[in-house]
């Protein structure tokens, strides 16, 4: 199959790239001419939540990489405060079956045991049976011996914060004390941002990521009377306009490694009670690339998004654009004017603060495993 996109051509086979090069059309068969669009490497979402099992109400499995998808993600990290917690490699394995192969899925499971903060799950079973990393998202791990322990395995550890800068802080100086790898989750304060700044500087080897909504929108925001409900709340909570500058800054100067989503989907009874009552979790799947293709370029977009999360997560030729790399890719119009309309979310949430918001830019297709899958509901403005 030959693939003739704005940037490039590529020749697939066997899922994977063969060629790449101008010279590939001459008497080729299955050519699929996608020349307006754009081909990059694979988004990979390394943050997300799929709720199953225990909260398929808010999304499944399957509903959950329809999302994802429809939204140009072709690598999905879903984290393990299921019910029950995925601590095990029963939990494991159901999930990874479930997902069937239709998108790459790459799980992360527990830290501790039940998300207790107490007890160290059998990381490298749990490791060689598939999971990508660990993480007790949703909660701190507050026990710093534990903590210790999980980055002596030399597993990549996925780290909540709640009392961010401070927790950002200690664990720094137990990365460099003992080593380990170290990943900070959805990064949103300024002071966090130049710790982790400063740590790099003096070498100590940590990443982090921040998520769309943290470079969006800010505390000014909920003055409106938009704001007054539940759709904007998420953990950690927005922080302040130099907060929002600083996420910005960091991700422009490469202290900040990675954009995902921290997608947690939930019913729309839930996110529209007021803001006391409504849970954490907004969705992010189908506008993550709008969202950040309408404030920086399409380079970082692929930093960011694609070449990073594979780089941290040790996702060797799943996503690159070279020959030899699983044909792994999503496709993009750079210049498409769309405007975000919840009600047509493939997730089972139906609840966005970006609902409105016109974006440029937008994932028009995937290739997956070396299968052209264009998406049908791209909407105009």
């Amino acid at each position: 199959m030959i693939i003739k996109a704005k940037n490039v051509i590529i020749k697939i086979e066997n899922g994977k790239i063969a060629q790449v090069g101008n010279d590939l059309l001459k008497g080729a068969l299955n050519v699929y001419d996608v020349s307006q669009y754009t081909i990059i490497p694979g988004i990979i979402d390394m943050h997300c939540h799929l709720r199953e099992p225990g909260f398929e109400y808010k999304e499944d499995i399957n509903s959950g990489i329809e999302s994802a998808l429809n939204g140009g993600i072709v690598g999905i990290c879903p984290m393990a405060n299921t019910n029950p917690v995925n601590d095990n490699i029963f939990i494991l394995n159901k999930m990874i079956e479930k997902a069937d192969k239709k998108i790459g899925f790459f799980p992360i499971c527990a830290v501790t045991n039940s998300l207790y903060g107490d007890t160290l799950t059998d990381l490298k079973k749990l490791k060689e049976n598939g999971a990508i990393a660990f993480s007790d998202d949703g909660k701190p791990i507050l026990n710093k011996e534990l903590f210790k322990n999980a980055l002596k395995s030399g597993e990549l550890i996925i780290s909540h914060c709640e009392d961010e800068t401070n927790e950002v802080k200690w664990q720094l100086e137990m990365l460099n004390e003992v080593g380990g790898k170290l990943h900070f989750a959805h990064i949103s304060k300024k002071e966090s941002v130049d710790l982790i700044r400063e740590a790099k500087r003096n070498g100590i080897k940590v990443t982090c990521e921040t998520a769309p909504h943290y470079f969006t929108f800010n505390k000014d925001d909920l003055n409106k009377d938009l704001f007054k409900n539940g759709v904007y709340k998420m953990n950690p909570p927005l922080g302040t306009k130099e907060d929002m500058e600083a996420i910005i800054n960091g991700l422009l100067d490469g202290t900040i490694d990675v954009i995902a989503t921290d997608h947690a989907p939930h019913s729309k009874d839930e996110k529209l009670k007021d803001y006391n009552h409504s849970p954490n979790g907004i969705v992010g799947f189908e506008t993550a690339i709008g969202a950040v293709l309408s404030r920086f370029s399409s380079d970082l977009l692929v930093e960011k998004m694609a070449l990073n999360p594979a780089k941290i997560l040790n996702l060797k030729d799943f996503n690159d654009l070279k020959i030899g790399s699983y044909a792994n890719l999503t496709i993009i119009d750079e210049n498409k004017i769309w405007k975000v309309d919840e009600e047509k979310f493939k997730s089972k949430c139906k609840v966005s603060p970006f609902n409105g918001i016109e974006f440029k830019g937008k994932a028009v297709g995937t290739i997956i495993n070396g299968k052209l899958n264009m998406i049908k509901c791209c909407e105009d403005k």
